[in-house]
Parts: structure tokens; C-alpha cells; sequence
């Protein structure tokens, strides 16, 4: 399956993300509800790992790596407990798109800190993604 494939896939799940999540919200703190899904993921992606062997390869994890995953897995948590208490106060269809704003703002950080090359194509889009979520408000 190629990177677009894929990133489509996640698109998809993503916008079921917010459907389901909005039901499952509301009748229960948002910081429980973000537990809950976390521990489901912790769950499934545990069993793939097990299922593939990929375990295995811990040990032989560099530092820097893991420093940057724990750094990620930080900045997801904050990311998902920030959203599900956004989907408790609103609307999913104003919340998620919204939320998109991650895009542009993940092109500006890939700019600035991984040197990736900014495009007119891509300034437009991310303009454009901009507007749009503003739209959705």
C-alpha cells in the first residue's frame, strides 16, 4: 500500500474518529473517554507488535529516537485530551474540521525544523486549508 493509500485510510478513520468520539462523550468526562481510547489503542497496537515480533527490536531502540517518540506520544495525549473536551463543548462538524488546522500548521513546522521544501502548490494548499477550516466555523 503506498503513502497516499494509506494517508486516505487515516483521513477516513479520522472522520470516524470524530463521529464516534462525539457519541461516545456525551455522557462522560472527556479526560475518561480519552483513557478509554487510549487503552483501546494501547491494546490493538500492542497486539500487532506482539503478532509481527516487531518487539524484538526495542532493546536495540537509539536514544535519540526514543526521546522523540516519548516527545510525540506527549504531544498526542495533549492533542487528544484537548479534542475530546472540544467535541464534549461543540459540534463534531465545527471541532474536527478546526482541528485540521493541524495540517498548516504541521507544513510550517516541517518547513522550519526538518528543512522541507515550501512549494506554491503547498503554500496555496495550506492557505486554502486555512480558509476552509475558518469556512467550518
Amino acid at each position: 500500500m503506498t503513502w497516499q493509500a494509506m494517508a486516505l485510510a487515516s483521513a477516513f478513520f479520522a472522520a470516524l474518529t470524530a463521529v464516534f468520539a462525539k457519541i461516545g462523550v456525551r455522557e462522560i468526562d472527556s479526560n475518561l473517554a480519552t483513557c478509554i481510547r487510549t487503552l483501546v489503542i494501547l491494546a490493538l497496537t500492542s497486539s500487532i507488535v506482539i503478532a509481527q515480533g516487531t518487539w524484538r527490536a526495542l532493546p536495540a531502540l537509539d536514544a535519540r529516537s526514543v526521546v522523540f517518540l516519548v516527545l510525540s506520544g506527549l504531544a498526542t495525549g495533549a492533542s487528544w485530551l484537548f479534542y475530546f473536551h472540544a467535541l464534549k463543548l461543540g459540534p463534531a462538524s465545527r471541532v474536527a474540521p478546526l482541528d485540521k488546522l493541524s495540517v498548516p500548521l504541521a507544513v510550517l513546522l516541517a518547513v522550519l525544523f526538518l528543512h522541507e521544501t515550501l512549494t506554491w502548490k503547498t503554500a496555496l494548499g495550506v492557505i486554502l486549508t486555512t480558509l476552509g477550516a475558518l469556512l467550518l466555523l
